[in-house]
């Protein structure tokens, strides 16, 4: 039968016997096959498995128990003498047939069985041909081994973007070998979890890789000195340290230990990276206890998240992890480390295009939270009434009559529902393209695996194609001066010398490989430094600490590296099997040490300055250390109080051209009010006066020159009032204006000082101070050893 890429023939349906064709882009939500013993559940997983690799889909196979190694048994003719070799004596002898008899039943019926499932020699062929399978037996040499502690190598992504990510892995890789060593260690409490993951995410966050030797010594004295915000001793104290690298180091001392280091490395990309063929790897795991699988489980799949997360995104099938056997690794009442990792997968793989397949007998064995997260459910015969209900539980809706199939399913049938799509199908396996033998012995592991053990023993190992972060590179010694000696050199009188403890903050500064027995020289430099400057009235003193490194009689300025060191970041004994790197240094020499003197005073008066704020206009200047906010803060309360003062003295020069001015107001309107009253009263006597003299005269007949003009006479001196009276008024409104205008002019005046003043403050300018000869001093400089790769 040929079916498109993408396509999983993994049965029939039992009402048509049609095709059932499960989309591969449906198990990046995942699935869950459950089925009692018998009930083929095993040979559907291989159905699935077949088919993924067909669609040139690789896959990652977690086989607890050590059947599923038979994917490799492909034989296309399925020819009698194919079949013998994994005939079963027992059987053969229960049947009344010798194997080769058997073999020749076997193949018969087989051709059969595969004839009425539409698949083909040229189909067989196809998987066999397209594909790589191979197991891998850690903790064994049976099978390819795989080095699961050798090499704790650094994760490749981003600490920025990735640091929940490696953290995870960390987690997860921590909580493997306290399991492996009985340690139980809760990851967020746990004071033996917290410091291991401490040490390894200080070294992956050097982009260095790690083993289990060098991280187990690294347990008693830490690259570090704080766990949160308590000191190490007192939240871990050495003693307590030292027991469980003792702990530890019993695990690594174990011959049976030497199996877990040797074979390829544990790396996904390696292992299903998917060049060439498509792989198969299947992760043997029966010859382990219960501890080790464990173990096994959680380290293997804490690095496919990390793995998975470092994909691009998809939503196509681009890789199928399937464990088999589930039971005890993501249970619902307990907390086993590998449950984590199951249950990240299970939410977020399908963003990059990885599915998770669980099998195992009994629902209940799962946790439900990893159950809901599947879209897939398959379901062979149930055992008990308890793993039916789960199942109706968990297929939301209760889909019709889903009870009463349930409860009809015969061997080999399954039930399967597809969340997405709210259906039900029921179906009957296909048959398996492999021949399913059985649990395969160490022996037939061995036999099948030798052709890569071979290429493996003869040094063409598989690698990963996934580039690791390159560790920070150690400052080069010279080699060609002076190889490596096992004495350290003397050191002229008078010269302390003492070894970097490799706790110390500054050791990543400097480039250097704390794990490291060889050393080499380093000079640490404690300076008193005066600043000086006599128009800014400036006297600093400051210490001045840096290691100078490499220490080849010149100081460059790559060489020196300011640092903040302390008592604690020297010890007085060298590291067992120390070897010193020399060069060209002649530390014995007393004029090495006053030339190093002198050129780390030149060094200083060169590069060490320190920058303070000046404003020229108020002549001010700024503390060290003062910000320029602060200092700019200062020059304006400085130019207000200036300002006030001038401000002050333009009051008293105003004040008295005020006063003059309303001094002459005032005088000016009384004058006003004098001429208004009497322009009042002489208007009034013309009016009462004129007319009665006019109207008198007028109507006795008498009227005459004399009369007239005396009207004229009143008039005019009414008049005369009035014009005095306007002149005065004008006055009036004169100073009045001419007070006005000075006012105005008393505003402009103190804007002007403001903005003058303000301009003032926010002209500031850097001013650099530097240091002459004199004004160094060199407190101490002693030899340092540091280790160096």
């Amino acid at each position: 039968m040929d079916t498109k890429k993408g396509q999983l023939y993994i049965g029939r349906e039992s009402a048509t016997d049609t095709p059932v064709l499960l989309k591969a882009s449906s198990l990046t939500t995942h699935g869950v096959i459950f089925g009692m013993t018998g009930s083929g559940k095993t040979g559907l997983g291989v159905n699935m498995l077949e088919e993924a690799l067909l669609s040139e889909i690789p896959t990652l196979i977690l086989d607890p128990k050590g059947d599923m190694g038979n994917i490799l048994l492909n034989f296309p003719e399925s020819n009698p003498e194919d079949l013998e070799p994994w005939m079963d004596e027992a059987k053969a002898r229960r049947k009344g047939k010798t194997v080769a008899e058997l073999a020749a039943k076997e193949s018969t019926d087989r051709r059969e069985e595969l004839a009425s499932h539409d698949i083909t020699p040229e189909r067989i062929r196809k998987l066999r041909d397209k594909s790589e399978f191979k197991i891998y037996t850690p903790g064994s040499s049976i099978g390819v081994g795989i080095n699961v502690l050798g090499s704790l190598k650094a994760p490749t992504l981003e600490w920025a973007v990735s640091a929940e990510i490696i953290r995870d892995e960390i987690e997860g890789l921590v909580s493997s070998i306290l399991v492996l060593a009985g340690i139980d260690s809760d990851p967020v409490s746990g004071p033996e979890h917290i410091l291991i993951s401490m040490i390894v995410e200080t070294w992956w966050r050097q982009g260095k890789d790690l083993d289990l030797a060098t991280l187990v010594g690294q347990i008693p004295k830490p690259p570090f000195r704080k766990l949160g915000v308590f000191d190490l001793e007192q939240f871990f104290s050495e003693k307590q340290r030292m027991k469980l690298a003792l702990q530890l180091n019993t695990l690594l001392a174990s011959p049976s230990m030497a199996s877990w280091l040797e074979g390829e490395p544990l790396d996904i990309e390696s292992l299903i990276g998917g060049r060439g063929k498509t792989p198969c790897a299947i992760i043997y795991m029966a010859h382990l206890s219960e501890t080790e699988r464990q173990f096994v489980v959680t380290l293997i799949l804490s690095k496919v998240v990390t793995w998975m997360r470092s994909r691009p995104g998809t939503g196509e099938l681009g890789a199928l992890v399937y464990m088999d056997e589930a039971f005890g690794y993501a249970p619902p009442t307990a907390e086993p480390p590998s449950k984590k990792p199951i249950l990240t997968i299970l939410k977020q793989a399908r963003a990059f295009g990885v599915g998770l397949v669980l099998v195992t007998q009994n629902p209940i064995d799962i946790d439900y939270k990893a159950m809901s997260n599947a879209g897939t459910w398959i379901v062979g015969r149930l055992q008990t009434e308890n793993d039916k209900r789960r199942i109706l539980d968990g297929i939301r809706g209760g889909l019709p009559d889903l009870n009463a199939r349930l409860s009809n399913l015969e061997k080999r049938q399954f039930l399967m529902y597809q969340a997405k799509k709210s259906t039900q199908t029921i179906l009957h396996r296909r048959h398996s393209m492999c021949y399913r033998f059985g649990p395969f012995t160490r022996a037939q592991v061995t036999e099948l695996m030798a052709p890569f053990k071979a290429v493996v023993s003869s040094g063409e190992t598989k690698t990963s194609a996934t580039p690791t972060a390159p560790a920070k590179a150690a400052p080069h010694i010279d080699e060609s001066i002076d190889a490596p000696a096992a004495v350290a050199p003397s050191v002229a009188e008078g010269v302390e010398v003492a070894y970097m403890d490799h706790a110390a903050p500054w050791a990543a500064d400097l480039g250097v490989d704390p794990t490291s027995t060889c050393l080499a020289p380093a000079a640490v430099v404690t300076v008193d430094l005066l600043y000086d400057d006599t128009p800014a009235r400036l006297r600093h003193t400051e210490s001045y600490e840096a290691v100078i490194f490499p220490l080849d009689g010149i100081i460059d300025v790559e060489d020196v590296v300011t640092v903040d060191h302390d008592d604690r970041d020297f010890v007085a004994e060298p590291p067992p099997g120390a070897s010193y790197q020399l060069g060209n240094t002649k530390l014995q020499n007393k004029t090495f040490w006053r030339s190093l003197h002198a050129d780390i005073k030149s060094y200083l008066v060169a590069n060490q300055k320190i920058e303070i704020w000046k404003c020229p206009g108020l002549k001010l200047y700024s503390r060290v250390g003062e910000s320029e906010e602060d200092f700019t803060a200062r020059c304006r309360a400085a130019a207000e109080q200036l300002a006030d003062t001038a401000m002050s003295k333009l009051k008293d020069r105003y004040a008295r051209r005020i006063d003059r001015l309303q001094g002459q107001i005032s005088a000016a309107d009384t004058r006003v009010k004098e001429l208004e009253a009497d322009a009042s009263a002489r208007t009034q006597t013309e009016v009462m006066s004129g007319i009665g003299d006019l109207l008198g005269a007028f109507l006795k007949g008498r009227l005459g020159s004399t009369t007239l003009s005396k009207a004229a006479t009143r008039r005019a001196a009414s008049k005369k009032a009035k014009a005095r009276l306007e002149v005065q008024e004008q006055k009036l409104t004169d100073k009045q204006q001419d007070l006005v205008d000075l006012e105005q002019d008393l505003e402009d005046a103190l804007l002007n000082i403001q903005e003058e003043h303000g301009r003032l403050a926010e002209n500031t300018e850097t001013l650099e101070i530097g240091l002459e000869k004199t004004d160094i001093r060199v407190a101490e400089a002693k030899l340092v050893w540091v280790p160096v790769a």
